[in-house]
């Protein structure tokens, strides 16, 4: 696995020591070395490498990479440029587009956000090729709760966006009152229209952001 840097590396090292961790570090390196897992091994923390503890103005949760070939590569409902865009990307798509009009990208890639302190967290970092959730349970929740807390314990305004039940269960350790919380069903095709479409989480976002001396997330996601 790539070593974190800058300040998530001095905010989690505490982790590292730990037991649990020790025993996920084994666990993903033995699976590493026997099936296909994704994403790559190197792109785990992207993540955390693309969005520093310091930048982070909004998490978007995510569960568990995606488990085909090439989709996944370390942030949460992103796919590389030339990968077809998964449904629930480009029902979130659709949601930006009706609530800022943004025009819909020809890929999935979310870098960009990712480089405005977007923190693209999926709450299990890896999984085994077409098995979804296959890493649920081995020590990723406790990882990525820490990293959730750090983010927390930040002392300026950030946004939480929570998709989705798994999501919102990490709202009870939200408990800053600088930040804003925003609930919505998934935005799978099973849920979205429960809820999701019409929630206006970007404008919501940006008003909180401006309102509190931020600057805003350009959300429009050029063509590549």
């Amino acid at each position: 696995m790539a070593a974190l840097t800058g300040e998530w590396e001095n905010a989690l090292k505490e982790e590292f020591s730990k037991e649990y961790y020790k025993k996920l570090f084994l666990f993903v390196r033995e699976q590493y070395s026997k099936v296909p897992v994704y994403p790559a091994s190197d792109e785990i923390f992207t993540a955390f490498h693309l969005t520093p503890l310091e930048q982070v103005k909004v998490v978007i949760l995510g569960q568990d990479p995606y488990h085909n070939v090439g989709q996944a590569h370390g942030l949460c409902f992103s796919v590389k440029p030339q990968v077809d865009i998964p449904p629930s990307l480009e029902n979130i798509y659709k949601e930006l587009h009706d609530d800022l009009g943004c025009k819909i990208p020809n890929h999935g890639y979310l870098t960009s956000w990712a480089e405005q302190g977007v923190l693209l967290l999926n709450t299990v970092l890896t999984v085994q090729a077409h098995k979804p959730m296959s890493h649920r349970g081995v020590g990723w929740e406790e990882f990525t709760d820490a990293a959730i807390r750090k983010v927390n314990e930040q002392d300026r305004p950030i946004v939480f966006i929570l998709w989705g039940k798994p999501a919102q269960g990490k709202e009870k350790m939200l408990d800053n009152p600088k930040h804003l919380i925003l609930k919505a069903p998934h935005p799978s095709p099973l849920s979205a229209y429960r809820g999701f479409f019409g929630s206006k989480p970007f404008s919501q976002t940006n008003e909180f952001l401006v309102k509190n001396g931020e600057i805003p997330i350009d959300w429009q996601i050029p063509d590549r």
